[in-house]
């Protein structure tokens, strides 16, 4: 899926949004303006409901700045979701990013991290108490 487009708007998010299982795993293709993390944001709380998600993983690793309203938001969907009963990962912040929020002071309240994909995987299951799904389960024709 190459984007999602939310109705009423020209331009379509740059992010994949993938249900596997009782887990939605996003990943952000490209740096997403405000407005467009807003929209992120409340499509993954919608989706959560609709899908009984218990576990988001959002991959940002193609990112190479988190600034500090992407922070804000990614904090906000975390606390938001947890009180909808699914737990939040974010996988993939690279070294330079992470460095750069700390010096900025910038928090992540309510939200877990993890290396990479797998690892992220790994962690939702033990929060949420599924069993751990493999990245490649569930795929066909790759």
């Amino acid at each position: 899926m190459p984007g999602r487009e939310s109705p009423g708007t020209a331009e379509p998010l740059r992010v994949s949004i993938l249900a596997q299982g009782t887990n939605l795993i996003v990943s952000i293709h490209t740096a997403l303006d405000d407005s467009q993390m807003t929209r992120l944001q409340q499509d993954l709380i919608d989706q959560v409901g609709r899908q009984r998600s218990r576990g988001i993983i959002v991959d940002v690793s193609t990112l190479d700045v988190l600034d500090s309203f992407a922070t804000r938001t990614l904090t906000q969907l975390a606390h938001v979701a947890r009180l909808r009963g699914a737990e939040t990962v974010i996988v993939g912040i690279a070294p330079e990013v992470a460095i750069a929020m700390v010096q900025l002071s910038m928090q992540m309240n309510f939200v877990h991290t993890a290396l990479d994909l797998e690892e992220g995987l790994q962690l939702l299951g033990e929060l949420t108490g599924a069993p751990e799904i493999a990245p490649d389960e569930g795929r066909s024709g790759e």
